[in-house]
């Protein structure tokens, strides 16, 4: 699979970087939300894992900004959190077209059987 890991958080980045190429997939990254939807505009991933807190453009600006281009519903995004969100927030994202949300720090497991469950979709 193709996996786009969108979030500020080096450290992060290259967690999810040794997990997905360590299980066979083919990683890129953005530091950044701009950098991450553009990158999403100009290729089509099977998995996008995108922080939601991320300074001047955060994972809920490059939702909404998928949502006015209509190319939300061609990703499978996964959002990053460690915010104290409600369950109203997340059931807002998974209705704009999130597929699901992991919560931080992320365990190595639950990213694989995430890595995994979107796997079997394709």
């Amino acid at each position: 699979m193709k996996i786009l890991g969108i979030d500020d958080n080096p450290d992060i980045i290259k967690y999810v970087d040794l997990t997905a190429t360590g299980m066979g997939h083919e990683f890129s990254s953005a530091n950044n939300g701009r950098d991450g939807l553009k990158m999403i505009r100009e290729k089509k991933y099977d998995l996008v894992l995108l922080d939601l807190s991320m300074p001047e453009f955060s994972g809920i600006d490059v939702i909404d900004q998928l949502v006015v281009d209509d190319i939300i519903k061609n990703q499978k995004i996964v959002i990053f959190t460690a915010s104290s969100s409600t369950d109203s927030d997340f059931d807002e994202l998974i209705r704009k077209g999130v597929h699901s949300y992991l919560a931080k720090p992320i365990d190595i497991d639950i990213l694989m059987e995430k890595i995994n469950e979107i796997e079997s979709l394709n």
